[in-house]
């Protein structure tokens, strides 16, 4: 249920600088979360710390991130899109000036960590689209924020790189407070609050059950391999994911205010949606862990190019600057054909562009080629995946929703991360006295992306058809609401 906030009806605001202004926060957190990749092997050195404890400035991201995407996404439901954003904004350049200011691995740490809380920041912005656009322009909208997700990570590398080898890395820190404060102040000038609002009380239970699941399983994912995985560390953070993630579930079906609908969750529309989406989370990663590190390789192992960090992160620019030009060709898709055709093709051309990298690894255009037409499927899939949501859920319940599919992304990043570590680890071969990956190794990663990418073509392929959205969805342009909705959100 939902109602309208009362009052004088608020002028809609003009498309173009909101649409601006949220894409642009978008893709400025999800820099975010590339950002310390290139520094990651100096770390050490920097923070007098060891290799495991550097690498925890990723790994920390991709737990608050997983825990606060949903939850944030919930909360902006309930209380206020627009105000849980600068919520998560502030959030973000507090965990920027953090990092900015000390050298000690714990607050870099604890800085990182506040940095991954505002990956909730992109499906709060898709809400507010969905809130206040004319549903004409809402799926293109819509696709331009999720792809931020896939821009922001392309564009942050080489970035990132060029800082690390032309600056104190320090300055990368303050740069992003300077963004992030820049991004509060754009919204307080550009965004609305939306009158869209889901009643009830905040499931603070379903968020402790929810937390401890995800961080728990998240953990032995991306640590099982350091810690191995039949170490008890590991099998006790698995053990303790399977106990609680089953009484979390009968709690939410209880409740009558849930964290996640999971009722609505289990429909087929959503479900595989999400499932769709872990997939495609796992295919896309694969391209951006192995393009750089494989570029960088020496050229004695007969493949590497030996390339420098700011070239292999450069390598990653082009499919930055294809996302960015095929959110809008996804959305046209979407409308005219559906975007269960949109992500089905989408699933395709991931498979094809690792069907590319896998016969093309000695030279550079061929590697930029492959990982461009990698790009391009995640463009299509990322910008299809929130129409997808959108068609199958009210209005009231888009930011937990697509909070909930953004978490599925991050899910599949995590698995991708854990098995490209395996992978890389265990088929390797010493050259000029070193160890490094074989090629092979590097091939079957491919392999690895192109079955990912295969199986979300057929979950997608056993999505209901785009004219049998869900009971209770309210939908426009084959799943998007304007600010219409508004008002026929109270007759939900």
């Amino acid at each position: 249920m939902s109602a309208a906030t009362p009052g004088a009806p608020v002028p809609a605001p003009h498309p173009r600088p909101l649409v601006a202004v949220l894409a642009f926060c978008g893709v400025i957190v999800a820099v975010m979360q590339t950002l310390v990749v290139p520094l990651l092997p100096h770390v050490p050195a920097l923070t007098h710390s060891s290799p495991t404890a550097a690498s925890w400035l990723v790994t920390v991201t991709l737990l608050t991130g997983a825990v606060f995407t949903p939850v944030l996404g919930r909360a902006g439901d309930m209380y206020g899109k627009r105000a849980v954003l600068l919520i998560a904004l502030c959030v973000l350049v507090a965990g920027s000036v953090l990092c900015a200011v000390s050298s000690h691995i714990g607050m870099l740490i604890a800085g990182r960590a506040l940095q991954g809380a505002a990956l909730a920041v992109i499906p709060l912005g898709i809400s507010i689209m969905r809130d206040e656009l004319a549903p004409e322009r809402v799926l293109s909208s819509v696709a331009l924020m999720s792809s931020t997700l896939g821009i922001g990570a392309a564009i942050g590398l080489p970035v990132a790189a060029l800082v690390v080898e032309n600056a104190d890395w320090h300055t990368m820190f303050w740069v992003s407070a300077g963004l992030g404060l820049l991004d509060v102040v754009l919204v307080l000038r550009f965004v609305p609050e939306s009158a869209v609002r889901s009643r009830g009380r905040f499931d603070a239970l379903g968020t402790l059950g929810l937390s401890v699941a995800l961080v728990a399983l998240l953990l032995a994912v991306t640590q099982g391999g350091d810690w191995g995985w039949t170490s008890a560390p590991t099998l006790g953070l698995l053990a303790t994911a399977a106990v609680v993630a089953p009484l979390w579930g009968a709690h939410e079906l209880k409740s009558t205010d849930p964290l996640v609908d999971l009722r609505v969750s289990a429909r087929p529309a959503v479900l595989l949606t999400n499932i769709a989406a872990l997939l495609v989370g796992f295919a896309f990663y694969a391209n951006s862990l192995s393009t750089a590190q494989m570029v960088q390789e020496p050229t004695s192992t007969g493949y590497g190019l030996g390339a420098s960090i700011v070239v292999s992160g450069l390598c990653l620019l082009p499919g930055g600057l294809a996302m960015v030009a095929l959110s809008p060709v996804s959305a046209r898709i979407s409308a005219g054909y559906g975007p269960k055709v949109a992500l089905a093709l989408a699933s395709a051309i991931l498979a094809l562009g690792y069907g590319v990298r896998y016969g093309t690894s000695h030279s550079l255009w061929q590697i930029i080629a492959g990982a461009t037409v990698v790009a391009a499927g995640t463009a299509l899939a990322y910008s299809a995946l929130p129409a997808l949501v959108m068609r199958a859920v009210p209005a009231s319940e888009t930011g937990a929703a697509n909070g909930l599919n953004t978490l599925m992304r991050s899910v599949g990043q995590a698995c991708c991360s854990a098995v490209v570590a395996a992978v890389l680890a265990h088929m390797t071969f010493v050259v000029d006295g070193r160890t490094a990956p074989t090629l092979h190794a590097y091939q079957l990663v491919f392999l690895i992306a192109a079955g990912a990418a295969v199986l979300a073509l057929a979950v997608t392929l056993c999505l209901p058809g785009r004219d049998a959205p869900v009971a209770g969805a309210v939908a426009a342009v084959d799943g998007g609401t304007g600010r219409g909705a508004v008002r026929s959100e109270e007759n939900v």
